[in-house]
């Protein structure tokens, strides 16, 4: 029975045409007895049957493979690898246990995966479909409200430019009409003249303009867990606007919005020295930024001044723009007092064109400082001055008689 078992297994080897290994390499026998063993095994078929399970699980751990007699062309190594198992299971099936299991795990695990993949391919597919039904509904809809025809309050058709066009061009043509018009709208101020006419006699008109950053310049925005969001006021604020509504149109212009700027001012300023309140939609949106426009103010550039910290705010007319240093919300800060000093001096002297004065400003890093140095000149200079004044008033004999330190009065 043992030698027709190996006649059958010599011929499907040869049918198959892969190479096996000798008895002796399968086994691991000893050398000593070799022959004597070697008959007791194939004697006994469940021993032959057991050492030949043993022989298989050492070849699959060592990771031989059988190689075809014949050149390469028609399978490949992994073709090899699993056809090997395959073929040692049909002929010892008693051997064939774990392989077998192993592979219908494999398959039913290739399966599952096959499944999912194309379960996922569905619900891609859907999504798709949805998405593509989702945007060109959208854009039906759009053509459909924003280029349909207006009415006016009678329900009667209104004719515009767009009239002798195709249907399809009206509707197209007036949809993006109104596209553009929203963009402008984001864009631009929301008017074309931010500030009313000046005043005309009796009524007074300030001779200069006045126009001031809320955050950071007036007052500076605080966080914490405890109370939210607040606002410093800061210090010497009152006096800042109190003196300078003399003679300056105070105009606060900021890039914030008007549910959160008006309550603020209306607490920083209850007695109304601050004229006019221009905030976001009064501004132009240029490369990200929220751009004050003066084009727009309504009032002549070269008596208006502009307060701030943020040269980006104010880059369509830096000729008139004095960039402070930001406040921080410090408390031994003096800077709205230098700035007023500044100011009042400007409105005093009576400049013809601001511009003059703020473009001399701008050229140094920090503006008030150098305006406090050139007042400390002045003073020096003006003392200096009164003092040969007096010198010069007094009579020759008080000038020269000299004192009891031995110097002249």
């Amino acid at each position: 029975m043992v030698s027709r078992n190996l006649c059958d297994f010599v011929r499907f080897r040869q049918f198959c045409q892969y190479q096996t290994i000798s008895a002796s390499a399968l086994h691991r026998t000893n050398r000593v007895q070799s022959g004597q063993r070697f008959i007791k095994v194939w004697d006994d078929a469940p021993k032959w049957a057991r050492s030949y399970c043993s022989a298989t699980k050492f070849l699959q751990g060592r990771q031989i493979r059988f190689y075809s007699t014949v050149s390469g062309k028609g399978s490949s190594e992994q073709q090899q690898n699993v056809a090997t198992p395959q073929l040692l299971s049909k002929l010892f099936p008693q051997t064939a246990v774990e392989g077998t299991e192993n592979e219908s795990q494999q398959e039913k695990q290739r399966k599952e995966e096959d499944e999912e993949k194309e379960s996922s391919w569905k619900r891609m597919k859907l999504g798709f479909v949805f998405f593509g039904f989702s945007v060109s509904a959208f854009c039906v809809y759009m053509v459909w409200v924003f280029g349909a025809p207006d009415h006016d309050a009678e329900g009667n058709l209104i004719m515009d430019e767009f009239m002798e066009l195709p249907t399809f061009q009206q509707y197209f043509r007036r949809m993006w009409k109104s596209m553009t018009y929203y963009q402008k709208m984001i864009q631009e101020p929301s008017r074309e003249k931010l500030l009313p006419d000046p005043l005309k006699y009796p009524y007074v008109q300030p001779p200069y303009t006045l126009v001031l950053e809320m955050k950071d310049v007036l007052v500076h925005p605080d966080w914490t867990y405890q109370t939210g969001w607040r606002f410093k006021k800061r210090p010497g604020v009152d006096k800042f606007l109190e003196t300078l509504a003399q003679n300056y149109e105070i105009v606060v212009f900021t890039a914030d919005q008007g549910m959160t700027v008006f309550p603020i001012l209306d607490a920083l300023d209850p007695r109304g020295y601050i004229m006019y309140r221009l905030v976001r939609d009064a501004t132009h949106f240029v490369d990200g930024h929220h751009v004050k426009n003066l084009d727009n103010l309504n009032r002549d550039l070269s008596k208006v001044v502009v307060i701030d910290w943020d040269p980006n705010s104010t880059k369509l007319h830096p000729e008139n723009t004095l960039n402070i240093p930001r406040w921080t919300g410090n408390d031994d800060d003096s800077g709205l007092f230098d700035l007023m000093a500044l100011l009042v001096t400007i409105a005093s002297s009576e400049v013809e064109d601001v511009r003059d004065v703020m473009t001399y400003y701008k050229s140094f890093e920090n503006p008030l400082v150098k305006f406090r140095e050139n007042q400390r000149i002045l003073a020096e200079q003006m003392a200096e001055r009164e003092h040969e004044e007096k010198q010069r008033n007094l009579p020759a004999v008080q000038r020269w008689r000299p004192s009891f330190l031995g110097g002249g009065r």
